[in-house]
């Protein structure tokens, strides 16, 4: 499947139907459909996120910075849908969050050293599944970047811990990081600016080389592709973006592997998060 070239000239990884009203042509029975997606407060984006969930149908959803604690978190929306719910949160900001289709066995609330609701793992599906939560950093001089380079090696530590028992291994989720100049919509205007610094992109490149791979690049090398977009300055309209939010996927799960891609019809929605899903498609084991 190639991409289908959308409105200012986005490239929509996605052949679903938003026409149908419940209806998603990635919903065959014989593939896993798993997504991430940095919602920017679930309260605020409440409304949006069970539209997608409705018409998207994935099996398995990772959410970052749902801005609430374990007790205010919606659980009761999800009552009346097939999903099994998994929160760790903090008020007001952080919060990282799993919906499944499949019963879920949380494994680790969180990395060693770090007390924020960045991160959480658990077994769904008969895989191993994280949704994480990289901090921003702040500014390149300033003390919540070293504590961004911190959580980064807290990251690689667990994630390459999680591949001994040789289950398939999914770790999503917005990493706050561009990895390749493909990945900013002006690599020379970004560089050594945050979110595009040799550091931060030597860190992420530290997480591939213990096992894992990027699985959008895996499928579409060279694609032009984004995940988030600033409110300001009119980026979304202008497909000024960057991608920051990932599915990293371990060998086992790399072999299952049947496509991938980024929906940006949420972002062009009113009131959007400044992130859009992301999403793989896996064989059935």
């Amino acid at each position: 499947m190639r991409p289908d070239k959308g409105e200012n000239g986005r490239r929509h990884i996605c052949t679903r139907d938003w026409t149908s009203a419940g209806s998603c042509l990635y919903s065959q029975r014989m593939a896993l459909l798993i997504a991430s997606w940095n919602v920017n407060s679930i309260k605020a984006r409440m409304a949006h996120l069970m539209t997608w969930m409705h018409t998207f149908q994935p099996d398995i959803v990772l959410l970052q910075e749902t801005k609430c604690t374990e007790e205010t978190f919606p659980h009761l929306a999800f009552e009346t849908t097939p999903y099994n719910v998994a929160v760790v949160g903090e008020k007001s900001y952080n919060g990282v969050a799993i919906l499944s289709k499949s019963p879920i066995e949380t494994l680790c609330r969180s990395l060693a050293g770090q007390s924020q609701a960045r991160y959480l793992e658990v077994l769904t599906a008969n895989i191993k599944v994280a949704s994480v939560y990289v901090p921003n950093g702040e500014a390149l001089t300033s003390p919540k970047f070293t504590q961004k380079m911190t959580f980064f090696d807290a990251l690689q530590e667990r994630m390459q811990g999680m591949l001994y028992d040789g289950l398939p291994v999914i770790v999503g989720g917005d990493f706050n990081v561009a990895h390749e100049p493909v990945d900013v919509y002006d690599p020379n205007a970004w560089r050594d600016r945050l979110l595009f610094s040799h550091a931060e992109r030597a860190k992420f490149r530290t997480l591939l080389h213990h096992g894992y791979h990027d699985a959008l690049r895996l499928k579409y090398p060279t694609d032009v592709l984004y995940s988030w977009w600033d409110y300001r300055a009119g980026r979304y309209n202008r497909n000024e973006g960057l991608r920051i939010d990932y599915l990293l996927t371990s060998s086992q799960a790399t072999d299952r592997l049947l496509d991938a891609g980024i929906d940006t019809t949420p972002r062009s929605w009113p009131k959007p998060s400044d992130h859009t899903p992301v999403w793989i498609r896996l064989a059935m084991a």
